[in-house]
């Protein structure tokens, strides 16, 4: 696909599409090509300093790319797919996404028009995920037909579409995707009508020869279009942005804006500003801020301040003496400012190029690139060819023009002749991963283009996965050796995979075909990631296979991202739907889906079999805990394994590999940023703290006691038993308590009682607990040690006096009572009039402060509170008969079964995403009523469902590109690298943007004797011994003797704890018995294996200190 411009005199100061060209003959060279007559003649190339004859170099060059049909009499047509439209952002659909780009962004990407032009596999998947991202409308361009070179990257095309056009075929599954985007084809005239009818912000060019991408960047530039250039060539990429002069960016990186709790601010001449020296503030010199809640120095809230740091802890905002004195309390929150970002155009950053580096292990890989893609062009026109593939000679030809093309401007004094003739070597291939990559990034950027969200690449970006290929061939240097010389048997055929084994070869793409991978989770990387494997034809042979696992089922907020899913497969189970879908794309694929988890409870699935015939794990997951754990299978089974996130626009890539790298679970956790107790139950300083409360509070009403309700209900003495069991005196307590609350005659019967309860709920909550704790504390209280106690961290509340005419207060009454309607199966009622009008009669008793009531002003006092509980627990209990702590005596405790039998309760489990079931809504309420109680800034109702709910903000631009970057990993795996330099994990953050890649860190290696180990090393003992075999075994084959054998928390065998009188019984058992006995658990019959655990001495009765764990095979 290229694009055709023709000259013309008409303007010789603009630059036009279509018919008409002009430029100045002074700066340009007009280049043509009577070689092929069904072409328009090519665009007028630019003369190049970087050659001594450069218009005898030109002339000589040929276009062979296929063009873009710019041709007036040109009888395709333009089709659209007609979508519902609306003005508003459907957040049901779009709530991840939300969290990510904002409410402001979406809606100037929902106006936002963008052409596409090139629909092979860069351009489909560019233009899938800005389809998924929501713009208005998006036109897929391209004049020519499906070939199989395309196949191997364009997942919606198949054999059946060759020779059929491929913008029309793109365009019928794009449209698919999202029924607000108007996706519309084309492959008519593009010319200056075409962009002005079609309202065109953003032109994004793939797959164009290097005179298209001048021509109509350089057009771009001068009409104000945003411009975005991509190309991949084998495994290389690079990207180029132009978003003209003066582009305003309004959020640099996409962070939340930072918050402190102010401290203190003095009072003086430089006014310095202290915060907590808990944690640092972050803060950077000469940037904004603004307080809010600030008592005493009333007049820096809501004013902004430009700032300088003076320690991670203070800055300084200038004179404050013409204010009040600071008395206490208050925030300090960042101001973020837009930033005016210039752009140069396409033609003057060829020859002055701003490069963003991806890669600081090869940092002149982006200038030699810049010079390699140029230089394709130069050899298409002087050869009427591309490079062939693998081929040395036309490779030194190739060579030579980026060797001149730097003479005329020298760009570098650092050609690497390896790297340019693998380019060469390569240039035809097409790798989906590859698209993948550049596709996510560059829909990024056309987001970044309409939105000004996030800073864009500048100018250009250039990506190279050269690691991919044999070890003995991508070796980083210029020196070449005969093994670096290997060519790979080059395809004889075509195939869905041509162009794929133009860079590996055929013998390689059988390796794929017979490989076996487990992707554990179908959601937004599942999906991608399956796209991937079935365009590389992995399990798409006999022998091999891809097996997907997932337990959820589809929700409407997956089909922002997860795009193998449509609307009407809500409801059905990922992996089945996943699994279906994936085979359009290749019926060859071998694909089995699993509805089950991959658990501890479900290793009698994926048991022994399942994983010791896998050839690698591919995590697709969104928790750290499913992560360990898949991790721990790997390492057992000793498969590889890729584990990839992201996190709105951050994304990352850990490699690991059996014997070579360490585990995903060898890095230590991130510190627990866990807020503690207190200060969440009586002094929150954040709007955070109100959230986490609200939502424990949720629970503690409308969850945990009518599930414990529920529980007596069913079975009342199976209740009362593991009550007795699990349970302490004080929780014992507090469960009996609830169910008399929920069970009690204090119940409501109807719904005016629902509204009785929520009024009395919210005396309690925002008005009696406040007042307690301000009787406690009163304002002025002082500290043991002369300190103000409401300072630092600590503000001071005040109590709220019900309105209902406050919409808030309202707010809450409705939600609480109707949820507690649902509990008790009362019809709810959501006349807000109504409920206003009942809820003022409600009679609340006037509240009088106790003396005696501990309220704790630290997590220590707390725990030192609980522990005195217990131990007064157990002194009870131990002075008590066994049978006053029995079932009977917890019974008789509780309701009378027989007065409450005919009770219906029903719990309230947290569903975030469902407006009409009053959860968001109580916890929105609740959250900003105790944030008023503390005047704490409020929150709204997104803030405060990302948080209450935990939601992952999600993209799916990041999402496509970290799944790229996974599977050009799995190349490395089917091919064996031996080399820890040959892998990459990866940090990625598409807002900044930055790109990090490393090596993966080795395994940590141990000693026991003379020996090397590290966690991927075992003891392996096969057959089932007795115990005194087992120890035989170890005193002769490893040199060591035995002193303590555990399974999990089990010890096995450890002399100092069998008694004498079982110890030369046990010695006689097998081992598979005395793990029964010491468990009093069956072993499975799915397990063939035990893990152990070993501490031993040497001969000498030495301890040794560290040992391997041991595999015992017993089946």
């Amino acid at each position: 696909m290229s694009t055709t411009l023709q000259d013309s005199t008409s303007n010789q100061d603009e630059i036009t599409l279509a018919t008409t060209v002009a430029v100045s003959k002074q700066d340009h060279t007009v280049v043509n090509d009577n070689s092929d007559n069904q072409r328009h003649e090519a665009f007028d190339f630019p003369k190049s300093k970087r050659f001594q004859s450069s218009t005898n170099l030109i002339e000589d060059m040929k276009h062979t790319n296929r063009e873009m049909n710019y041709n007036e009499n040109n009888n395709s047509q333009q089709t659209s797919i007609s979508s519902t439209k609306t003005s508003e952002i459907d957040e049901g659909l779009y709530s991840r996404q939300l969290y990510v780009m904002g409410k402001e962004a979406m809606h100037q990407l929902a106006s936002a028009h963008v052409l596409i032009s090139g629909m092979r596999g860069l351009g489909v998947e560019i233009a899938k995920n800005i389809v998924l991202g929501g713009a208005k409308s998006v036109i897929v361009h391209d004049c020519d037909n499906v070939d199989f070179r395309d196949l191997s990257s364009q997942y919606y095309f198949t054999e059946s579409n060759i020779g059929q056009n491929r913008a029309e075929i793109a365009n019928k599954h794009l449209c698919e995707l999202n029924s607000y985007v108007n996706v519309t084809f084309s492959s008519t005239i593009i010319d200056e009508t075409f962009l002005q009818k079609n309202k065109i912000n953003v032109f994004i060019l793939t797959d164009g020869n290097l005179d298209d991408q001048i021509k109509i960047g350089d057009y771009c530039h001068q009409h104000r279009i945003k411009f975005i250039n991509g190309n991949t060539k084998g495994l290389f990429g690079q990207i180029f942005c132009d978003f003209g002069l003066n582009f305003e960016v309004f959020d640099a990186n996409g962070e939340n804006p930072l918050t402190q709790i102010v401290t203190e601010i003095t009072h003086d001449e430089v006014g310095v500003v202290f915060m907590s020296t808990v944690t640092r503030h972050g803060f950077e010199d000469g940037s904004y801020v603004t307080f809010h809640g600030v008592k005493g120095m009333t007049e820096v809230n809501d004013r902004e301040f430009k700032i300088s740091v003076t320690s991670p802890f203070t800055f300084i905002i200038g004179d404050t003496r013409s204010f009040g004195s600071y008395e206490g309390g208050g925030t300090v929150i960042e101001v973020k400012k837009s930033e005016i970002v210039h752009f140069k155009s396409f033609s003057e950053s060829l020859k002055n190029p701003e490069m963003l580096v991806c890669d600081f292990s090869k940092m002149s890989m982006p200038i030699n690139l810049h010079l390699a893609f140029q230089a394709l062009s130069y050899f298409e026109k002087q050869y009427n060819t591309l490079p062939k593939p693998w081929d040395d000679v036309d490779a030194d030809k190739f060579y030579e023009i980026v060797e001149k093309l730097n003479c005329e401007q020298v760009l570098t004094n650092e050609l690497n002749k390896h790297w340019i003739k693998l380019f060469a070597k390569i240039c035809t291939g097409d790798l989906c991963p590859m698209q993948a990559i550049i596709g996510g990034i560059a829909a990024q950027e056309a987001m970044k283009a309409v939105t000004g969200k996030f800073m864009p690449i500048r100018q250009f970006f250039y990506f190279d996965a050269i690691e991919c290929l044999p070890e003995n061939i991508f070796q980083l240097s210029n020196e070449i050796t005969i093994e670096s010389n290997i060519i790979p048997k080059l395809p004889t055929k075509l195939s869905r995979y041509y162009s794929q084994e133009i860079v590996f070869g055929e013998d390689f793409q059988e390796k794929l075909g017979k490989s076996k991978y487990f992707v554990v989770g179908s959601g937004a990387i599942g999906c991608e990631m399956l796209k991937n494997f079935a365009m590389m034809g992995i399990g798409c042979l006999k022998n091999g296979h891809v097996d997907l696992a997932d337990m959820d089922s589809i929700e409407k907020s997956n089909l922002n991202r997860q795009f193998l899913f449509r609307p009407w497969d809500i409801g059905k189970m990922k992996s089945t739907v996943a699994a279906e879908v994936v085979k359009t794309m290749n019926s060859n694929m071998n694909v089995h889906a699993y509805v089950d988890g991959v658990l501890p409870e479900t290793e009698h699935i994926y048991d022994d079999h399942f994983f010791e015939h896998l050839d690698g794990v591919v995590n697709a997951l969104d928790n750290v805990k499913a992560r360990q754990y898949i991790d721990r299978r790997c390492i057992y089974y000793q498969k590889p394994l890729i584990d990839s996130g992201t996190l709105g626009t951050k994304a990352s890539v850990q490699v690991i590999v059996p014997f070579l790298t360490e585990s995903y679970s060898s890095s230590n956790d991130p510190f627990d940023s866990s807020v503690a107790v207190c200060t969440l139950r009586h002094f929150p300083n954040l709007i955070e703290h109100t959230i986490e409360w609200a939502r424990d509070n949720f629970a503690g009403l409308f969850t945990i006691p009518p599930q414990q309700a529920e529980e007596f209900l069913r079975k009342p003495n199976e209740f009362a038993e593991r009550t007795t069991k699990n349970h302490s005196e004080y929780d014992k307590t507090e469960i009996i308590k609830n169910i008399k609350c929920i069970l009690g005659e204090e119940r409501p019967k109807n719904f005016i009682d629902c509204i009785k309860w929520s009024r009395n709920l919210f005396e309690q909550q925002f008005h009696n607990t406040i007042a307690q704790l301000l009787y406690n504390f009163p304002y002025d209280h002082i500290t043991s040690k002369g300190d103000r106690f409401w300072s630092v961290n600590k503000r001071c509340p005040h109590v709220l006096k019900f309105d209902v005419n406050n919409e808030l207060h309202l707010d809450f009454i409705v939600a609480a009572s109707n949820l507690l309607a649902h509990m008790y199966y009362i019809p709810q009622i959501r006349d807000r009039k109504l409920i206003a009008k009942e809820v003022v009669k409600v009679h609340v008793p006037e509240f009088k402060p106790k003396t005696g009531v501990i309220i704790h002003e630290n997590d220590e006092q707390l725990r030192a509170d609980l522990e005195r509980q217990k131990n007064m627990s157990t002194i009870r209990t131990n002075s008590q008969s066994e049978n006053d702590v029995e079932v009977k005596e917890i019974l008789s405790r509780l309701p009378n079964y027989d007065d409450i039998v005919d009770i219906k309760i029903q719990s309230h489990e947290f569903e975030k995403d469902d407006d009409t079931n009053f959860h968001m809504d109580y916890i929105v309420a609740t959250a900003n009523l105790r944030a008023e109680n503390y005047d704490i800034q409020k929150a709204d109702r997104n803030k405060i469902k990302r948080i209450a709910g935990n939601i992952i903000p999600a993209i799916a631009t990041t999402t496509a590109m970290v799944t790229g970057l996974v599977c050009l990993e799995v190349y490395k795996f089917v091919q064996h690298h031996k080399k820890i330099e040959s892998y990459r994990n990866a940090f990625i953050n598409l807002a900044l943007p930055f790109f990090g890649f490393s090596e993966p860190v080795a395994p940590k290696h141990k000693k026991y004797f003379d020996k090397d180990f590290t966690l991927w090393d075992r003891f392996e003992v096969k057959g089932d011994m007795t115990l005194e075999e087992f120890i035989e075994y170890f005193k002769h084959e490893h040199k060591s003797i035995p002193n303590m054998v555990s399974a999990g928390l089990s010890i096995i065998y450890s002399p100092p704890f069998i008694r004498k009188t079982s110890i030369a019984e046990d010695m006689k058992r097998k081992i598979s018995e005395l793990v029964e006995i010491v468990t009093k658990t069956k072993i499975p019959a799915h397990v063939r294996c035990l893990t152990f655990d070993m501490l031993c001495d040497d001969l000498e009765g030495n301890t040794v200190k560290d040992v391997p764990y041991i595999k015992y095979t017993f089946r």
